[in-house]
């Protein structure tokens, strides 16, 4: 009989991607675990096991293609099973009754609905341990079951509870409705030549998210300038032995650890907003997204548990989560779960700007390239006028949760430690 293969829940808040390469064809034998199609969703591409093995009898989507969680992407037979003749690409979507929802039995109460992604091996374990995968909480790309996965649930010695109907999205936290209808455009071709372009993947995901926090959050911004003329000093001193381990030592790196104690001084930065609930989440874990400019547009990789890490730690991790990011091969787990966003212009020769905030996030800090300006400085023999390093830095919050004063008191933080190298190492005590 024939089984139906649908796009897996890829995480939270994700209902759609984009189908970036089939890896198999039609008549082609695969085993479980193989990867058959490599799927874009909001901010990273990821790679989609088989959950069968077996041979791909149809093949209903293709590249360029937007695709839903549910839909039937592929049909496979059973090992041994003799193949049907191959269902041409014009006929398959006529054909998608072929493959009823009842192909797949249904799972019992309290199981995962469908197939379980997960590796030979990972099966494997699970059946040496006595471990019923369909009850495992995922935790690989495209909720794959991982062996350390497997293992977890075995040492925790009971079974999950089955997972209650998904309560209805909180109206505050849906995604904002215009409120008139797009304009038509006019035809612009009759003025010279165009070219139309995709609106989709990141882009679109971006517009998505800008808009739904333009629309809920009433943004205030808070500017300082901060003298890192030191810190600089201090960079170029450490850089070599930091690239020496694989890393870059970045201003970027030094104003994540700026941050972490910054928030610990001032939690309700590090918080959200639950207004179906009228409370304040405040988090007591210190994820901080760093925004990370690609060819493909904007993704935010986030640094876990910044307080607890080393400079020399933050300048390796940060830079491979951006080579990754840039050769999109960053999980979609590796952008959740952030509790605040550092965006820094100063690379690509930005000065200051006021960033959106990163929803649901309440504040967001935009750095700006460090430039040689003349500066008041302090001397034994008086006050002097000489040229410094300046940054420029602005803060962007969420007026419902905050005020300026709490603005103005995180910069104020913020600017002490990143202009005192010295400052900064007390910080990690």
């Amino acid at each position: 009989m024939a089984k139906a293969f649908k796009l897996p829940d890829l995480g939270e808040g994700i209902h759609e991607g984009e189908v970036l390469a089939v890896r198999v064809g039609v008549g082609q034998a695969v085993n479980e675990g193989d990867i058959i199609l490599e799927v874009e969703t909001d901010k990273a591409a990821v790679e989609i096991p088989s959950p069968y093995t077996g041979t791909v009898l149809e093949i209903r989507v293709k590249p360029g293609e937007t695709v839903r969680v549910g839909q039937v992407l592929m049909t496979f037979s059973e090992p041994g099973e003799q193949p049907e003749p191959a269902i041409e690409p014009a006929t398959a979507v006529a054909r998608e009754a072929a493959v009823p929802d009842s192909a797949v039995a249904p799972p019992a109460p309290g199981l995962r609905q469908g197939p379980v992604p997960a590796s030979p091996a990972t099966r494997r374990l699970a059946r040496e341990l006595g471990v019923d995968l369909a009850q495992v909480p995922p935790s690989g790309s495209a909720g794959l079951v991982t062996a350390d996965d497997v293992r977890a649930f075995a040492a925790a010695g009971k079974p999950v509870e089955a997972p209650a109907a998904a309560p209805a999205v909180p109206a505050a936290e849906r995604p904002p409705r215009p409120p008139v209808p797009p304009a038509d455009l006019p035809d612009f071709s009759k003025w010279g030549a165009v070219e139309r372009v995709p609106f989709r993947s990141i882009r679109r995901a971006t517009a998505r998210q800008m808009s739904r926090a333009w629309a809920q959050i009433p943004h205030v911004n808070s500017q300082d300038t901060v003298d890192v003329t030191r810190l600089e000093a201090f960079r170029r001193k450490h850089k070599q032995d930091v690239e020496a381990l694989g890393g870059r030592l970045t201003v970027t790196v030094f104003a994540l650890k700026a941050v972490a104690t910054a928030l610990k001084a001032h939690p309700r930065i590090n918080a959200s907003l639950d207004a179906a609930a009228d409370e304040i989440v405040l988090k007591k874990h210190y994820h901080i997204g760093v925004a990370v400019n690609t060819e493909e547009g904007l993704v935010v990789p986030v640094v876990r548990d910044v307080d607890n890490k080393s400079i020399k730690e933050l300048a390796v991790e940060l830079h491979t989560l951006v080579q990754r990011a840039h050769a999109r091969k960053i999980g979609l787990e590796e952008f959740q779960g952030g509790t605040f966003t550092i965006t820094n212009a100063g690379a690509l020769g930005g000065w200051t700007f006021a960033p959106i905030i990163n929803y649901p996030q309440v504040a967001i800090l935009g750095l700006g390239q460090g430039r040689l300006q003349p500066a008041v400085v302090k001397r034994e023999s008086g006050l002097a006028i000489a040229a410094r390093l300046i940054m420029p830095a602005v803060l962007c919050i969420d007026h419902r949760v905050l005020d300026g004063a709490d603005a103005v008191n995180f910069l104020k933080l913020f600017k002490q430690i990143m202009e005192d190298p010295d400052e900064l190492l007390m910080s990690l005590i």
